[in-house]
């Protein structure tokens, strides 16, 4: 078992590990038991009832959280012509097409989201192993393969996080930051929350969301009482 240091120690004090708690108080809880000193990310795991290996119950898609996630994300946007100016003008970081590629084959990875016109699917396809693994790809899935480059660029810049349900039916995605207000994380959870219960498959039985936990980078996990949020 890995040691933790001082501070998560005195910091898991303050959470009783056998209670489910009410949203606010969870987050509550987190906010007082970040004590490292940088702003941590605040995250949340979403354990749900499904099984991923069925394509029914593969739940994936993008939300844009109303209050952001306090980090800038670097765009790159796969687009020529009218487009590759479009993105240029609508704040992308980085916009090419052949190029990029290249530049990705040989090791290039600065940036967070990438965005592409349909019509250059094909040339991104060519570094799809390369993208796929880092989770980078784009996806008409999460709107990040559109030909409304403007929307995408914005909707990532003003706080869009993508979701996706792992082999172990769980979802992790991160709601803000540490420094934010408490109301400002309860309704970045809220909007994800209310995503995903809506994304629940009709083959989906029992019990959906079966748990529910928060935390801090360096803070101790604090469990949400998954029956009030259905």
């Amino acid at each position: 078992m890995p040691k933790h240091g001082k501070k998560y120690e005195e910091a898991s004090k303050l959470v009783d590990k056998a209670a489910l708690y009410e949203v606010s108080e969870a987050i509550e809880l987190v906010k007082k038991t970040a004590t490292a000193k940088f702003d941590e990310t605040v995250e949340v795991a979403f354990k749900l009832g499904v099984d991923p290996r069925q394509s029914d119950q593969m739940i994936r898609g993008a939300v844009v959280l109303p209050n952001g996630t306090g980090k800038t994300q670097t765009v790159l946007v796969f687009a020529k012509g009218e487009k590759a100016k479009e993105a240029e003008a609508a704040g992308a970081d980085f916009v090419g097409a052949d190029d990029i590629v290249a530049k990705i084959q040989g090791g290039w990875f600065d940036f967070d989201v990438a965005i592409a016109t349909p019509d250059m699917m094909g040339v991104v396809g060519k570094i799809g192993r390369l993208l796929g693994p880092k989770g980078l790809m784009p996806n008409p899935k999460t709107g990040t393969v559109t030909m409304d480059v403007t929307k995408a660029i914005n909707d990532v810049k003003a706080g869009k996080i993508e979701y996706r349900v792992d082999k172990t039916g769980i979802i992790h995605a991160p709601i803000g930051k540490a420094s934010f207000e408490q109301e400002k994380l309860e309704e970045n959870f809220k909007t994800l929350c209310d995503v995903l219960i809506k994304a629940k498959p009709a083959s989906s039985k029992g019990q959906y969301i079966r748990s529910v936990t928060v935390s801090s980078t360096m803070g101790p996990g604090v469990k949400i009482n998954p029956l009030k949020l259905q």
